[in-house]
């Protein structure tokens, strides 16, 4: 029997690693790592300060968008949506803020939650996990940078707001 309704949008097959955007942040271009064991993704992030402005919560933020770089550091901005705890890979329980913003994979762009966290020491600045996936990824594990070349480093700038 053939079901009649609605299709289904095609998703975008991603490798285990990808090259993505944060617009709104102002990060051009990040070396994610699509971790498909993890809820909610998470951002390197340093000199984590709160503030106000028109009544909202807000957070400034510094974040070293290249691996194994301190260079360039981009300012960010961001609404804070939330405070929670976080119990990481190796069952340390961390406090993390919880901000939104775009992603754009590919040509496809959506909002996403993400933790702020010192990932100074990870090989990756960048987790996307199972929220920021669903509808709209397809992860091939046997892949990397499917929709780019793996080396992005030189080029295009990896900010439109360096400090």
């Amino acid at each position: 029997m053939v079901s009649i309704g609605r299709a289904k949008p095609k998703k975008t097959v991603v490798g285990w690693r990808e090259w993505v955007a944060m617009p709104e942040l102002g990060i051009e271009k990040i070396k994610a790592k699509i971790d498909t064991g993890a809820r909610t993704s998470a951002l390197h992030a340093f000199r984590i300060e709160q503030f106000q402005r028109g009544g909202r919560r807000l957070l400034r933020f510094r974040v070293h968008p290249l691996q194994r770089l301190r260079d360039p550091e981009v300012l960010c901005e961001a609404v804070l949506i939330d405070e929670r705890v976080v119990v990481s890979s190796n069952g340390e329980k961390e406090h993390r803020y919880v901000v939104e913003t775009s992603l754009k994979v590919g040509g496809e762009e959506w909002p996403i939650e993400m933790t702020l966290t010192n990932r100074d020491q990870m090989s990756f600045r960048m987790l996307l996990g199972r929220q920021a996936l669903r509808q709209h990824l397809l992860v091939d594990p046997g892949r990397s940078f499917t929709l780019t070349s793996g080396k992005q480093r030189s080029g295009k700038p990896v900010s439109s707001r360096s400090k």
